[in-house]
């Protein structure tokens, strides 16, 4: 029976194997599978027949299958392991006495000769050393040490914020999250422990719509903390002890069109000109889901009635099409020259009614509507006439700008057009100004200069990033105003912020192409220098829990379209790598000023897109809004399918690692080092602690300390980090996913406290929660 069953799963596998691997053979792809296939189907044979000779046969394909996957992808375990687990795991069963017993024909035992038998053995102890040499091997990380002495003594925070306070969503205006606190250093924060934590009260409910996250930062002024959730409340809390202070709820309704359900963040103001006790003297901003901006009395939570409609901007003034939940704010607008400035988000690949993606500047106190910057009338930006409407669906804002009042200029990021992957029919503005980053007058509105980071965007690969401000310091001694702007595709530019001309070089390069007949593609891309953009994916970079699942995504990638990074979309189907997550996304990275290094957390997930024609557009059923799936692209002559690139068994067809931590020098252009982030504890069904590097979304911060501090990961840690070298020095586990940015602040009696807030991610699959966590040295 032992035989039977030995021979009978041998043979299952081989023809699972041989006619998937003809299939690949077929496409284009390796000839390994079909081989091996072959060679299981023998061995059944040989097994079935109770012929010896199984035990030397299968340990020279054993011995084939471990030299052809080292040649695949050299010593790293997490790609051996799926190639040779299956092959190693039966040659070990083979080895066994207990099936040896079974390969006499009529004759005793020892008739199985010694030989054989140890040929099988040794490939198993070989197979076995290589294992565990690859264990111990990191090919993927990049060692170094990132400058570690100050480059300048005084840096420009950007900003009159005290050192122990949290002003803006980026700290300051410049978004560096960087704090010039140093009582948690990188000697000491292995001992932080938690401090206090709170409940918001404010949880997922079965009605949310799928990406229902928390990805706030709080601030932080004087001993309160303010911040928003998922639902628009505003909350504040004691920064010492993380009693509630107040909360208001906007009572915002639910709406299953909306696709984002989230609040990054509320936005902080203090009228120096009124009584510190005044009502309203400091404010809170809250931006909300239904596209509303209300003013609250920082002290109490009351609206301020004095600013626009009774303490409310009603966003969707001036708006060419009112569908409800199909624009709002998910993003802290931003304060500077005495004006609130705020964009917008739109729901992406929805529609081609689609509202606008104009910037608007209102008086901080009043709200009066003092200029709008409409990327498709890019030339008035004086209030438009009552009546008139914003050019509709021009490129929008939806993430975070950041100021520097000094240049009088706003950077803002900028996404694409809906459709996102066509790009038939975009006006001239619309070319010039998607993906971009934009520097606006603070004063007037208008364009000071653009910096396009894609051209003809065919993938959503929006700017998704606050700019981070700093002065870098050159090789002559010139401090140089600039700007950091992360982007999806991974390049970073780091720019003049007062021209917007590269600092470190960005060069054009050619781009595939091959679009629809309907559409076009741009010849050549823009590339910085200073790049987390990854290698182009082949074959060799296939993955899966086993040969089967590996295999099935092997012929995956042969059957879809791809020539590198901005493959355009396909009515076959396009691998979109880096795919629309985005190598960075909101999260930004963290900037010392001092030192003039980044740390980073960039993140490299596949995707997939394919066009489908509109008389194939399935009808419209229930679905709440999401932007994976089929997005129906009404009034375009295509919906896109969209999402992940996984195998059958749902995990990435690409081989891990799939995050990093990452330190980069802004002067020289150089990744220094790269390693490995996060582990799989979260992400299958029993908790395996193994560190394959896992994706992420959310951000970090640098302290003067010497720490980088940062959740995102999708395996619900806390971690710190030393800036320098990228190693690990603390984690902790969190009650929710942490997926938002942290902050760090101290109190009236000196502590420092670090903060994040763990509510989840719904989009991800994160566990969903309501908690502030604050920890602090004991």
């Amino acid at each position: 029976m032992i035989n039977i069953l030995t021979s009978g799963l041998m043979a299952l596998i081989g023809l699972a194997l041989g006619a998937g691997g003809v299939w690949l053979i077929l496409l284009g792809g390796s000839w390994y599978y079909a081989l091996a296939g072959l060679a299981f189907l023998i061995a059944a044979a040989l097994s079935f027949a109770k012929r010896p000779v199984v035990l030397p046969f299968y340990a020279l394909f054993m011995l084939a299958s471990l030299g052809w996957a080292v040649w695949e992808v050299g010593f790293d375990w997490w790609q051996l392991g799926p190639r040779g687990g299956l092959t190693v795991l039966i040659g070990v069963w083979l080895a066994m006495p207990v099936y040896r017993k079974t390969l006499s024909v009529g004759q005793p035992v020892p008739e199985v000769k010694p030989a054989r038998s140890f040929v099988l053995e040794g490939s198993v102890v070989l197979a076995i050393v290589v294992a565990v040499y690859s264990m111990m091997n990191n090919p993927n990380a990049i060692e170094g040490q990132l400058n570690n002495t100050p480059v300048v003594s005084n840096p420009d925070l950007g900003g009159d914020v005290p050192a122990g306070d949290w002003h803006q969503y980026g700290r300051t205006p410049y978004g560096q999250r960087y704090s010039p606190l140093d009582q948690i250093n990188a000697d000491n924060v292995a001992t932080l422990e938690q401090a206090w934590v709170f409940q918001t009260g404010d949880v997922r409910r079965s009605e949310d719509v799928p990406e229902t996250t928390y990805q706030v930062t709080p601030l932080k002024i004087k001993d309160t903390l303010y911040l928003c959730t998922p639902h628009s409340w505003a909350i504040a809390i004691d920064a010492k002890t993380g009693q509630e202070k107040w909360r208001f709820n906007p009572e915002v309704p639910d709406n299953t069109d909306r696709q984002h359900q989230t609040c990054r963040g509320v936005t902080y103001y203090q009228d120096s000109a009124m009584a510190a006790d005044a009502p309203c003297a400091s404010r809170v901003y809250l931006p909300t889901s239904d596209a509303r901006l209300i003013a609250l009395d920082a002290n109490n939570g009351e609206v301020c009635p004095d600013f626009g409609d009774q303490g409310t901007v009603h966003l969707e003034e001036g708006m060419p099409y009112n569908p409800v939940g199909y624009y709002y704010s998910t993003s802290p607008p931003v304060v500077a020259d005495g004006k609130i400035i705020i964009g917008g988000a739109v729901n992406d690949n929805y529609s081609t009614k689609s509202q606008s993606g104009v910037i608007r500047a209102y008086d901080v106190d009043s709200g009066e509507l003092i200029w709008n910057w409409d990327s498709g009338n890019p030339e008035q930006t004086e209030p438009i006439p009552e009546g008139q409407t914003y050019t509709a669906n021009s490129p929008n804002s939806w993430s975070v700008s950041s100021a520097d009042e000094e240049l009088g200029m706003i950077y803002v990021p900028l996404g694409n057009k809906v459709p996102d992957q066509l790009g038939m029919g975009r006006s001239e503005e619309v070319e010039t100004y998607s993906s971009s980053i934009v520097a606006l007058s603070l004063e007037t509105g208008q364009v000071q200069w653009v910096r396009q980071t894609v051209h003809h965007d065919l993938w959503d690969m929006d700017v998704p990033a606050q700019p981070a401000l700093l002065d870098i310091t050159t090789d002559d001694g010139e401090n140089v105003p600039a700007l950091v702007g992360p982007t999806k595709q991974g390049d970073i530019y780091v720019l003049d912020r007062r021209t917007g001309e590269p600092i470190i070089p960005v060069k054009e390069v050619p781009a595939p192409g091959g679009a629809i007949p309907e559409d076009f593609t741009a010849p050549t891309q823009p590339v910085s220098d200073l790049t987390f953009m990854p290698e182009p994916l082949t074959e060799k970079d296939m993955w899966g829990i086993t040969l089967f699942d590996q295999l099935a995504c092997r012929i995956q990638f042969h059957q879809l379209k791809y020539e590198g990074r901005y493959t355009p979309p396909s009515l076959q189907g396009t691998l979109v790598y880096p795919g629309n997550f985005g190598t960075f996304n909101w999260g930004s990275v963290a900037i010392d000023p001092e030192k003039q290094i980044m740390f980073g957390m960039p993140t490299y997930l596949a995707f997939t897109s394919q066009l489908i024609p509109r008389d194939e557009v399935p009808p419209r059923g229930t679905e709440k809004a999401s932007e994976m799936g089929i997005n129906r692209n009404e009034g375009a002559p295509y919906a896109v399918s969209m999402g992940p690139f996984l195998s059958p068994v749902g995990v990435p067809c690409q081989a891990p690692p799939w995050g990093y931590v990452a330190g980069a020098d802004l002067r020289s252009g150089e990744v220094v080092y790269k390693h490995k982030n996060g582990t799989v504890e979260d992400m299958t069904p029993l908790p395996l602690p193994f560190k394959l590097g896992v994706p992420g979304i959310g951000g970090p911060i640098i302290t003067k300390g010497g720490v980088a501090f940062l959740g995102a990961a999708v395996d619900n840690y806390f971690r710190a980090y030393d800036v320098i070298t990228g190693k690990q020095l603390w984690e902790t586990r969190l009650p929710a996913g942490g997926q938002s940015t942290p902050m760090t602040y101290t109190t009236d009696d000196g502590t420092q406290y670090v903060l994040i807030v763990a509510g989840g991610h719904g989009s991800i699959g994160t566990k969903a929660g309501d908690y502030v966590m604050a920890y602090k040295l004991p």
